[in-house]
């Protein structure tokens, strides 16, 4: 598949403004997307992670984010109760 270097730096900034934004309020975020994904497994570390990834492979970065350590909360392991997160 081609992408016209444009198109591929307008994605980048959309997956930037995507990964800012996911930043701002973590605190609604995670509940919202915890409830459209359905499982604890992917949260917003992961999301803001496959948003760096992309954006770098457009060209919008140069993977820095890739490297940067995870917040503790990230590496915390999900909740063992299932019934502790429900749709």
């Amino acid at each position: 598949m081609n992408l016209d270097v444009v198109d591929a730096a307008e994605l980048a900034e959309l997956l930037q403004f995507l990964t800012g934004w996911t930043t701002s309020d973590p605190a609604r975020l995670a509940p919202s997307l915890l409830a459209y994904v359905g499982h604890p497994a992917y949260g917003l570390a992961q999301l803001r992670n496959d948003l760096n990834r992309f954006t770098f492979l457009l060209g919008g970065n140069d993977g820095e984010p890739l490297f940067e350590p995870a917040p503790l909360s990230a590496l915390r392991p999900p909740s063992a109760d299932p019934t502790h997160y429900s749709r």
